[in-house]
């Protein structure tokens, strides 16, 4: 399978390196050309634009920001033409109704659509062990799947086959990813605000976390921000701050129309947004704690776009 991965950022990267690593013919191609220097160093080409690597493919896998890159980036006039006969294999974080219309204008260009968003980071990609959620017309495992020879090798590359989950037709995946995606924010705000609640009173941190260890309410993910809140030291994201903001306002657009009450949704948007605010975008996730515990301090630089 010929694979143009578009968008080497933090997951695509790593993305790319293990589908080359596990056999797979790949190419890339990202906006910065950066991004790109190092790939060929693992037997991976250098796209020199989107419609090169569309030409050299059979599958394009989208490693994107949002919906409006993706159809800036596939959809112009330049690539649309190009899709004709190929697959294309979304995999960031998007809405359901978004990705449901991606299908739609691909499928009218001639192409094919899958949507396998994953949960996981960069660890878990260069594994191999990501968990993906796939919505399509069909299970990709299946042998009479359209996409069971080009899509299914290269998700089985991406994840163990355990851990890659058929929900159902395109959105359904999309949706699934978006709530996963929301109860990030959730749970580390709610984390961050006992955290900051035990700080504030003189209450051993240790205890509190051992008690809460043994109880139901704990999540491995708190044991994994635990020291970089205590320390405020948040350092580089497998995930950004940023990218957590663009989809809580995401899950919150979907819920509201979906009838869904948004008002913890508006709560926690408002955190992460405060935390972005502190130039703390482009930080780990877990820099929420420092609006969350420390409001009423200035922010400490410039913030980021």
């Amino acid at each position: 399978v010929r694979v143009a991965v578009v968008g080497v950022g933090l997951m695509g990267n790593k993305i790319a390196r293990r589908l080359a690593s596990q056999g797979a013919h790949v190419s890339a191609w990202n906006r910065s050309a950066d991004k790109t220097a190092s790939l060929p160093e693992a037997g991976i080409s250098v796209a020199g634009s989107v419609a090169a690597a569309a030409t050299a493919s059979d599958v394009l896998l989208l490693t994107l920001s949002d919906a409006a890159t993706i159809r800036e980036t596939i959809l112009c006039d330049a690539v649309r033409p190009l899709l004709k006969g190929k697959t294309v294999l979304q995999m960031g974080t998007i809405g359901p109704k978004e990705s449901a219309a991606l299908a739609a204008d691909i499928l009218a260009a001639g192409g094919s659509y899958v949507e396998a968003p994953v949960l996981g980071s960069q660890p878990e990609a260069e594994k191999g062990t990501l968990l993906v959620m796939v919505g399509a017309e069909a299970d990709p495992r299946e042998p009479g799947s359209p996409h069971h020879d080009t899509v299914w090798p290269l998700l089985r590359a991406l994840g163990q086959e355990s851990n890659i989950h058929f929900i159902g037709p395109v959105g359904t995946g999309a949706a699934v990813k978006l709530a996963l995606n929301q109860l990030i924010a959730s749970l580390t705000v709610g984390f961050s605000t006992s955290l900051g609640l035990v700080q504030r009173s003189g209450a051993d941190v240790d205890k509190f976390m051992s008690i809460l260890r043994a109880s139901a309410l704990y999540a491995p993910t708190y044991d994994k921000k635990l020291q970089k809140m205590l320390d405020r030291d948040y350092g580089a994201a497998n995930f950004p701050t940023k990218h957590l903001l663009k989809d809580v306002r995401l899950f919150e657009m979907e819920a509201a129309a979906a009838g869904l009450d948004t008002r913890l949704l508006a709560a926690l948007k408002g955190v992460v947004q405060d935390t972005v605010d502190r130039g703390l975008a482009n930080t780990d996730y877990s820099a929420v704690f420092d609006a969350v515990a420390h409001p009423g301090e200035q922010q400490a630089t410039k913030p980021q776009q």
